[in-house]
């Protein structure tokens, strides 16, 4: 059964909750969409913030100076929705592209406490893991990406426009367009044929 549209039917109090933040919103915020509290952001100036983003509670959007360069770390593009406890890391570059969907307790970054890959650069285990040097790669959100609850995805990873993440995914590697991935670590799953207008097994 295909349902086309859905509503919340919010209570008094909730009513009440949604107009403070839309108050909030457009006096701290005025291109954004609504921003609900509590919402933890670091190294504000280094985060190009798009147009018309909707939040949920207890997000945490952070930009960290990498080497004295305090260049733009993290791009939203417009019209995105980040529901309740996003965290969204930077040391070096994350890029989310228009209309993306992000569930609840997803987790994106594009840096890690030292490098695991078994090459020349590795950090030893004997470090402290606060005191080991930070590994990054960029990470790539496309447009129309819809990431499902509990997903985390990886430093170095690119998600193709218009794919689906599925739920409690770890996202190490490239994910091309138009493909759904799912799983520890995430494969791909299906592929949306532009012929039969349908999403297909891979």
């Amino acid at each position: 059964m295909i349902i086309e549209s859905v509503c919340n039917k919010y209570s008094v109090w909730d009513i009440i909750k949604l107009m403070y933040f839309l108050v909030i919103t457009k006096l701290i915020y005025p291109r954004q969409r609504i921003i609900r509290r509590p919402f933890t952001i670091r190294g504000g100036k280094m985060i190009d913030w798009g147009k018309k983003l909707t939040t949920g509670v207890g997000c945490r959007i952070e930009a960290f100076i990498a080497d004295g360069n305090n260049n733009s770390k993290i791009h939203f593009g417009d019209r995105i929705q980040l529901n309740d406890y996003v965290h969204i890391s930077s040391v070096k570059s994350i890029t989310i592209g228009d209309d993306v969907l992000i569930a609840s307790h997803v987790y994106v970054s594009d840096n890690s406490h030292g490098s695991y890959k078994g090459d020349k650069n590795d950090t030893s285990p004997l470090i402290i893991p606060t005191k080991r040097p930070y590994y990054t790669a960029p990470v790539k959100i496309g447009n129309r990406v819809w990431i499902g609850e509990g997903v985390i995805i990886m430093p170095g990873v690119t998600i193709g426009d218009g794919s689906i993440i599925g739920a409690h995914s770890i996202v190490n590697k490239d994910v091309p367009e138009n493909t759904i991935a799912a799983g520890s670590p995430a494969k791909i799953i299906k592929h949306w044929n532009d012929i039969t207008q349908k999403w297909e097994k891979s």
